[in-house]
């Protein structure tokens, strides 16, 4: 998937996936939606992620998922 919620850069995290304009990990919402945590948890953990870049990511993986 490529957009621009998400950044790949190898010298931040070692290339792995996150929010753009952040270090934290796109994995991470995936982990506390998994495990029973609303959207506003992971939001006051993490507040360098904006409500829009959640929403967006969310919403390109249901797409992804449509495509397939």
């Amino acid at each position: 998937m490529r957009s621009a919620v998400v950044k790949i850069d190898p010298d931040i995290l070692g290339g792995t996936p996150c929010f753009a304009d952040t270090r934290v990990p796109v994995k991470t919402l995936f982990d506390y939606l998994e495990g029973g945590d609303n959207l506003d948890t992971f939001l006051d953990e993490f507040p360098s992620v904006k409500r829009e870049q959640a929403v967006a990511l969310l919403e390109e993986s249901r797409q992804a998922l449509l495509a397939a």
